[in-house]
């Protein structure tokens, strides 16, 4: 296996390979996921899960681009994988760590109090709309 793999590396076939965007593309696109396994050690309260969703779905619909693009781009196909599965994990510690009380533990091995959550100048404004409406119905 390793003498066809030789040959083919001295064949004009690989180097068309190697100077293709068929290789170059996905090498660049490396840089995404590596960026995500290295967040993977970050702290939660630095996620941003709208972010996170968006580079997860990003790439599933590339995964299946390189699944179906003739021929099949395997080293772009990984790429994304791999990014994939990273966002997720990401993904899976933002929902733990803001909406399953995992903020809260954390803050309370620390021995602190976790803050109230303030509210924004627009759920303000929203709250204030709808207690005008509700007292236009009284």
């Amino acid at each position: 296996m390793a003498s066809t793999f030789f040959t083919w590396l001295r064949s004009p076939a690989s180097r068309e390979y190697f100077f293709s965007t068929h290789f170059w593309g996905p090498v660049a696109n490396w840089g995404l996921p590596l960026a995500a396994l290295a967040d993977l050690s970050k702290d939660e309260e630095v996620i941003s899960g709208t972010m996170t969703t968006a580079l997860a779905c990003y790439s599933m619909v590339f995964m299946r681009f390189a699944w179906r693009v003739q021929p099949r781009n395997y080293l772009l196909f990984a790429c994304h994988a791999t990014n994939a599965t990273a966002q997720s994990i990401q993904e899976f510690r933002f929902v733990n760590y803001w909406y399953r009380g995992g903020r809260e533990k954390k803050l309370a091995d620390q021995g602190t109090v976790a803050p109230p959550v303030e509210e924004g100048k627009v759920t303000q404004a929203i709250k204030a709309a709808k207690e005008s409406t509700q007292e236009k119905s009284v």
